[in-house]
């Protein structure tokens, strides 16, 4: 899941950008695998879904520094409060990226079948 790459061959990339910092291609996704041919949004507003897993990964960023906070940092609460919230936005395309990939892993399990699957053109099919 931290290489972005397909889940059910674990070999095609997802997003079409690996720099999940270039704001312009935050959301672009690959239609497809470029490997296995799975069709990533198989149907309108799959990844809403998604923003849940989101949702869950924030909490775990909030969870580890009110706990550092807590037995080691003791910094004020104004301080801690804007460190967390600008973490938080720093790490926003991380979180984005691993949620859809979360997301996408549980539907579409590895398969090895898939990943020694050696992709066939149209024109590669009719000539064979």
């Amino acid at each position: 899941m931290l290489t972005n790459k397909c889940s059910r061959c674990h070999q095609g990339d997802v997003f079409e950008s690996s720099n999940p910092y270039k704001l312009s291609k935050i959301f672009k996704m690959h239609e497809k695998c470029s490997h296995c041919e799975l069709v990533y949004e198989d149907e309108p507003s799959f990844f809403y879904g998604a923003m849940y897993v989101s949702y869950g990964i924030s909490s775990g960023w909030f969870i580890i520094w009110f706990t550092l906070q807590n037995y080691f940092l003791n910094w004020e609460l104004l301080h801690f409060a804007l460190f967390v919230t600008g973490f938080i936005i720093a790490v926003a395309p991380l979180t984005l990226r691993w949620s859809r990939i979360i997301w996408l892993n549980l539907f579409y399990k590895y398969n090895k079948q898939y990943k020694e699957h050696t992709h066939q053109t149209v024109t590669e099919k009719i000539n064979s």
